[in-house]
């Protein structure tokens, strides 16, 4: 039986499943009812956010299994690639 990653990957072509990544920071903030969640992973520039609707446990220093896709973010009139996280999951 395939796993929900694999399963969306399948479906999806554009996302991307990574496996047992470590996270180096985890930020949480408030936008209007929802909470911003920006994780970086190591060896990686990019950030990884996503939004939920109540706080996330600190995920700093653990191992995670992540499916996301690349996007563009425009801040101030510039252009910020970034990647959009479809599932989280502490590994």
């Amino acid at each position: 039986m395939q796993s929900d990653a694999k399963k969306l990957v399948k479906k999806h072509q554009e996302l991307t499943h990574s496996e047992m990544v470590k996270v180096v920071s985890h930020v949480q903030r408030d936008k209007d009812e929802w909470i911003l969640n920006t994780v970086m992973i190591e060896g990686c520039e990019v950030p990884f956010k996503f939004k939920r609707k109540q706080q996330y446990k600190n995920l700093k220093g653990a191992r995670v299994n992540i499916t996301y896709y690349p996007a563009v973010e425009a801040v101030a009139g510039m252009d910020f690639e970034i990647m959009n996280v479809v599932r989280i999951k502490v590994a």
